[in-house]
């Protein structure tokens, strides 16, 4: 009944990434289980609405599968894994090894041939790291085993594409030696040139092309491709190219805007795409099969993945010296087999490699994992002790961002204005800040022109500016504030605020709210996105409900402490001082959290008070709840402003907001501030 026309399939495949991943999530099933579920359904195993060899779909299919390991290249921290590359190097071999030669005995015990036998351990040898944000929410991120893992999923990754590699090119052609030693000298030399080659292309090209944006984003897609191409000339699969440009290109794109963008358009499209397509080749007759007489097969290969996985982490332990929670940990972030085993479990079905038999136990697989790995990781994470160093290891990138370098700089407080009903309360939150600091403020007003400045929108722009500081400068009289006005003339006002903050060497920036989380500051960056990536000190967002003078009682939400945890704290004692006000401080932890990971947290925060020189009236609680944002938006009922922090990691326009964070915003009633530090 329907056209036959690629525009059909193509609204089908965005009305399921749309739809289906949420739903599935509320049933606190993995969002991507409801993909490939979609694609059975619509596949020829059901309504035959999407067929599976339309070539636009092995199109979307594969370039799902290229984006999907391209992003797990780029996303891996490399700072990370460099700190404990030898210890991750050792864990990595181990967690490769053990599920390698468990595969391999697996396949030759049901009769497989030694090739497919192989590429089968290679499969569990790698890992995804779905547990990951568990591990963030928790605090324990930063402990050593967690680190150890996460650096070893370079090794596991790059050595699985790698034995995928060699097993599909003796598949395809007539094995000898000779033809091995030509098929790694070729691998290898491609590798170099994928590695450092695109490294160095890219750092050229970012370089030349400064903040153009659309161009570099254009470059990382070219070179994904371009890598995937390459990696076919010389019989090798698109996905190992892709991976090794991941790599290539994480130190280049950094955590900036680019690598949002590129990674938006990929979670957003592409990678869908791609599990609805692996959905679409699951035969359910197979399927069952294989959950029937192919049991024994399906049992093996779980449990060879979770023997394997547990050596390694016991290993682990003796060799390190990790305790028993820090093993577990480590077994349970590396069981999930998602991104690159079923990348190359697809690469290995499409040439016959496996059998459909091994393909839909490997479906098997990722669904048990999938499910299990985060379920213990929650488990024996919680038990973990948080880093007590945190803010210790952090305090060296304070000193670089120059805002403690030299206490004898006057306080400066830059207050963009460019909303005349906004102008009062910002205007006095600046000046209650530099007033309690003996500082001044900068009112700072924007005359945005692209054009030549002889235009009459010029004109028209700088007398609009000028209206706005001379209102600001009346109400820093009325407060006996000094003000340094500006009126600046730039074709961006972020870039404006920026560097005129830099340029007055400026301690704090003081900013009015705008939308941060719609669909268009994702994709092009509000002012406020801009501003928290850009700038080198630190920025508060402000959405007034009242004069800040009747601000009085203020309520700190606190995750982690860190350095910008005693930034936070410090600014709100700082306000709170300016008014004769209180600051509540509110830990809301996992339901798992210890008692002594709590008063470990209690006692940090009590230090950190006591640190600050503030008397101020200050009180700690803490709420143990899984809604973090419904806890806050209760908590806030009886207090004037609540201040939260962003996370700037130099991503998504530069804020990148949790979705508790957005959810609290979004539901708030009292008077907001959004705080964030340079490099946080």
């Amino acid at each position: 009944m329907l056209p036959d026309t690629p525009i059909i399939a193509f609204t089908i495949l965005l009305a399921i990434a749309l739809i289906v991943p949420p739903i599935f999530e509320r049933l606190r099933l993995p969002g991507l289980v409801g993909l490939l579920v979609a694609g059975v359904l619509l596949g020829p195993g059901g309504a035959n609405i999407l067929d599976p060899e339309d070539q636009m779909m092995k199109l979307f299919t594969d370039a799902g599968k290229i984006y999907l390991m391209f992003v797990a290249g780029l996303e891996i921290d490399l700072e990370e894994f460099r700190k404990t590359k030898e210890r991750s190097l050792g864990f990595g071999i181990a967690t490769f090894m053990f599920p390698l030669i468990g595969g391999t005995i697996v396949g030759q015990l049901f009769g497989l041939g030694l090739n497919s036998s192989i590429l089968i351990g290679s499969l569990l040898a790698s890992h995804t790291l779905l547990s990951f944000p568990i591990v963030l929410n928790l605090g324990v991120a930063r402990n050593e085993a967690v680190t150890v893992t996460v650096g070893a999923t370079i090794f596991t990754d790059i050595a699985a594409l790698l034995v995928l590699a060699i097993c599909v090119s003796i598949h395809q052609g007539e094995f000898s030696a000779a033809s091995l030693a030509i098929q790694l000298g070729t691998l290898a030399l491609y590798s170099a040139a994928v590695l450092f080659g695109l490294d160095w292309a890219g750092r050229e090209f970012f370089r030349r092309t400064g903040d153009e944006e659309t161009n570099q984003f254009l470059f990382v897609m070219l070179a994904v491709f371009l890598a995937a191409v390459g990696a076919q000339l010389i019989n090798v699969d698109k996905i190992v190219g892709a991976f090794l440009a991941g790599l290539a290109v994480n130190d280049v794109v950094g955590r900036g805007p680019v690598e949002e963008k590129v990674e938006f358009v990929g979670s957003t499209l592409f990678i869908p795409f791609f599990f609805v397509g692996m959905g679409l080749l699951i035969d359910i007759p197979a399927f069952i099969k294989s959950l029937t007489e192919d049991l024994p097969l399906t049992l093996a290969i779980v449990g060879v993945l979770f023997l394997g996985k547990m050596l390694a982490a016991l290993l682990a332990k003796l060799l390190f010296g990790y305790s028993w929670n820090e093993s577990l940990t480590m077994w349970s972030l590396s069981l999930p087999q998602v991104a690159a085993t079923l990348a190359a479990a697809l690469a290995a079905f499409e040439v016959e490699l496996i059998s459909k038999s091994v393909f839909n136990a490997v479906i098997v697989l990722m669904l048990v994992t999938s499910v299990l790995g985060p379920v213990l990781t929650s488990t024996f994470a919680s038990k973990l002790p948080r880093p007590k160093m945190e803010m210790e290891r952090e305090s060296a990138a304070g000193a670089s961002d120059g805002e403690d370098a030299g206490s004898d700089r006057p306080f400066k407080v830059v207050v963009p204005v460019y909303n005349p009903s906004t102008v009062r309360y910002l205007i006095e939150m600046g000046c209650l800040l530099a007033r309690h600091e003996s500082g001044i403020i900068v009112p700072l007003a924007i005359a945005k022109s692209r054009a030549r400045l002889d235009e009459p929108m010029v004109g028209q722009a700088l007398k609009v500016s000028r209206g706005l500081i001379d209102r600001a400068v009346e109400v820093s009289k009325e407060l006996e504030v000094e003000a340094k006005p500006k009126i600046r003339i730039d074709d961006e006002v972020s870039d404006g605020i920026s560097r005129t903050a830099r340029e007055e060497d400026a301690s704090l920036i003081v900013m009015g709210w705008s939308d941060i989380g719609g669909l268009r500051a994702r994709l092009f960056g509000s002012a406020i996105n801009k501003v928290f990536w850009s700038c080198h000190c630190p920025v508060a967002v402000v959405r007034l409900l009242d004069e800040p003078m009747n601000l009085r009682s203020l309520l700190v939400p606190l995750k982690h402490i860190t350095r910008a945890t005693a930034r936070e704290v410090e600014l709100a004692l700082m306000f709170a001082d300016t008014n004769n006000g209180e600051v509540r401080l509110l830990h809301v932890c996992d339901r798992r959290t210890s008692r002594q990971q709590v008063n470990d947290f209690e006692s940090q925060l009590q230090e950190i008070i006591s640190n600050s020189g503030f008397e101020v009236q200050t009180s700690i609680k803490t709420i143990r709840d899984d809604n973090v944002a419904r806890a806050i938006v209760r908590e806030s009922a009886s207090v004037d402003l609540v201040i939260l922090r962003s996370i700037r990691r130099r991503t998504a326009g530069g804020l990148a907001v949790s979705n508790v964070t957005m959810d609290a915003i979004q539901d708030l009633n009292c008077s907001l501030l959004l705080f964030g530090l340079p490099h946080s």
